[in-house]
């Protein structure tokens, strides 16, 4: 390692939910790999991931991809023991799986008609997937003594919630909890566990409504990926080892204002 703390020269790392060029994922994992990082990445979707493997190749970067349900177990183990195998121990795991998945439908229901199966399904592949993976990857990072496990969470859950989330806002909540959870029993081991947790950020996920709302936020807009990637590699770096157990909202100051959904400022009125 270097005196950058910016530098991951040497780190290895392994960032889920990486299907859209578009998404958090994929924005994580390619700037931890400009950052000189190695990097395996995953999806459910074969042509999806080894089209963001060639683009990271194409910077120069050292890339294993692969294919896995992370909703079944064995194959996040076997995720995990393959990315391990190609690059060596995985130092830093970035949970970016969840929310949607190709080919399913997204949970939304109001609370009292929420079908068991429906929240199960979220839980599953939002909460679950990160449950298997970190528990994956631990028992390497306590042999090693040294880890930073990255959640991404969501403003909603963990601080604010909408109709119809109950489902989704359950498994980010839950999220929270369990990295909270690890911070405290893994922190003597040199392992860090935080969370982001995006507000309106434009991903190909986003529906027209979801992309109007970031425009009432203070700062007039949707967030990118981008933003949030480099929230995450400053949690993945060496400057973040006193940093644990926290969720850091990268909301573009959305939580932090009493109106909602209006235009609080003239266009024109650059000073306010």
């Amino acid at each position: 390692m270097t005196n950058n703390p910016f530098d991951f020269t040497g780190r290895n790392a392994l960032v889920t939910g990486c299907g859209s060029d578009k998404g958090i994922g994929f924005a994580a994992a390619r700037l931890l790999a400009r950052l000189s990082a190695s990097v395996a990445i995953t999806s459910t979707t074969a042509e999806r991931v080894e089209a963001r493997a060639v683009e990271l190749r194409g910077d120069g970067a050292s890339v294993f991809s692969r294919v896995a349900d992370l909703t079944d177990r064995g194959q996040a183990f076997e995720l995990v023991a393959a990315a391990q195998e190609a690059l060596g121990p995985v130092e830093i795991l970035v949970n970016a799986a969840g929310m949607v998945q190709t080919g399913i439908a997204p949970v939304g229901a109001p609370f009292g008609e929420l079908e068991p199966e429906a929240l199960q399904r979220e839980l599953e592949i939002t909460l679950k997937t990160a449950f298997h993976t970190t528990q994956a990857v631990l028992p390497t990072m306590v042999e090693r003594r040294y880890g930073r496990i990255l959640m991404v969470s969501s403003v909603t859950g963990p601080y604010v919630t909408a109709p119809g989330s109950a489902a989704y806002a359950t498994a980010k909540g839950g999220m929270d909890g369990m990295m909270r959870t690890i911070a405290f029993e893994y922190g003597r081991f040199g392992i860090t566990a935080n969370s982001v947790a995006p507000g309106w950020i434009a991903t190909a996920s986003s529906t027209p409504d979801e992309l109007a709302a970031g425009h009432h936020t203070p700062i007039g807009r949707p967030g990118t990926p981008d933003e949030v990637a480099g929230l995450i590699a400053y949690l993945a770096s060496e400057s973040a080892g006193y940093v644990t157990g926290q969720s850091v909202v990268v909301d573009g100051g959305n939580m932090i204002q009493e109106p909602h959904g209006v235009d609080l400022y003239d266009a024109d009125d650059s000073t306010t």
